[in-house]
């Protein structure tokens, strides 16, 4: 939190930011391209320490190779490997793909399951992916996704104090950020961190939340308020 903010100053700026981003990013949806929820799934954990950009130049083939999650369940892994090798530690993808892929036709009729217990029982699914799911697939809030750009971008507007771990940062997140608002509260600081919050250095001068973040303040030397 910010220095001297209580919990309920955090939660009004958190609802300023949010509207703010809002105004700023109006089009900021999930940036995987999918058409069901196998296949945002499938997406999701392909997008681990790859770009989304990436993920979707690979994911129209693969999507055309494999229709149901019976087909990537039945599929050789070696033959996912070949689809998905550009996005990085394609080994252990493929693998998640065709384990988690399978568990759905075992256990959940060949769908993918629509709450947080049955998705995090899939292989190679954690809390990120499965919030993605739900978020985007069922629209169902149970959690916020994050990413690299939530992690710092919460960071540094002094929404959790939180460094390293991002479970904890979610569990910071989701007091502050109305519950109605979880899914989007993501998309619009992925957007706002690939277009002006970006690491290293952020493009302060016009970003549309800076007198509500308490990094600029620091930064100039000088309170910042705003509404």
């Amino acid at each position: 939190m910010k220095a001297g903010d209580s919990k309920n100053d955090t939660a009004a700026r958190a609802r300023k930011i949010i509207a703010r981003l809002r105004k700023a990013y109006p089009d900021a949806t999930c940036s995987l391209t999918h058409e069901d929820p196998l296949q945002l799934l499938v997406s999701t954990i392909l997008s681990a320490q790859c770009t989304d950009e990436r993920v979707n130049l690979v994911t129209p083939a693969l999507f055309e190779k494999y229709r149901t999650a019976r087909d990537f369940a039945g599929a050789p892994i070696p033959e996912i490997e070949k689809f998905v090798r550009s996005t990085g530690f394609y080994r252990n993808k493929a693998r998640s793909i065709k384990l988690s892929c399978q568990s759905i036709c075992d256990r959940f009729g060949g769908r993918v399951p629509d709450t947080m217990e049955e998705l995090l029982s899939l292989h190679g699914v954690a809390r990120k992916t499965a919030n993605v799911v739900l978020g985007n697939a069922f629209g169902k809030n149970e959690g916020i996704v994050v990413d690299t750009h939530v992690f710092r971008i919460a960071h540094r507007l002094g929404l959790s104090a939180e460094k390293k771990n991002r479970d904890r940062m979610e569990r910071d997140l989701m007091p502050m950020v109305p519950k109605k608002d979880w899914t989007d509260f993501s998309h619009l600081l992925i957007h706002h961190g690939r277009a002006v919050c970006k690491a290293p250095k952020p493009r302060c001068e016009g970003c549309p939340v800076e007198t509500l973040c308490p990094r600029v303040g620091v930064m100039s030397g000088r309170g910042r308020a705003g509404g």
